[in-house]
């Protein structure tokens, strides 16, 4: 064989290689590619950089259930009312992998895409496999209406 046609083997052998191995690599990423954009990937407490505006309400402080929470996907929060009048909010996007979290049950915010669990009460995980909090997100009630601080 000649040098030439070693050459374009080896450069069609290294083409696949990576046109194999880039898409393996970004199936098995964390989901933080871009940190900038998410910033509540894990490693980080800070609420969605996608969250809504300061002012934005969300909906009536009368639809919060004590002991639990609503999620507001639009603006990517989860506001909970862990005592009577008293209301949390944290980000609606889990620090494991970054999915949305899907519910509030028994006094805890979970996430569906891999079952991790955090606290209503300050968004500390309490089942994994998320080691790291939901990043706070400051509320306000006025009139009634929870708003985005």
């Amino acid at each position: 064989m000649t040098k030439e046609a070693l050459s374009r083997r080896n450069a069609l052998a290294g083409a696949a290689t990576v046109g194999i191995g880039l898409p393996l690599l970004a199936a098995c990423g964390d989901g933080s590619s871009d940190a900038a954009s998410d910033s509540s990937a894990e490693g980080s407490g800070s609420p969605s950089a996608g969250a809504s505006a300061s002012g934005t309400t969300l909906g009536a402080a009368a639809d919060i259930p004590v002991g639990g929470g609503t999620i507001f996907p639009d603006a990517k929060v989860v506001v909970t009312q862990p005592a009577e009048g008293e209301f949390k909010g944290f980000s609606a996007i889990c620090t494991h992998q970054g999915c949305p979290v899907g519910s509030v049950e028994d006094g805890e915010i979970i996430c569906p895409c891999h079952g991790s669990k955090f606290s209503i009460e300050d968004g500390s995980p309490q089942e994994g496999p998320a080691t790291k909090a939901l990043g706070e997100v400051g509320v306000s009630v006025k009139g009634g209406q929870i708003s985005l601080a």
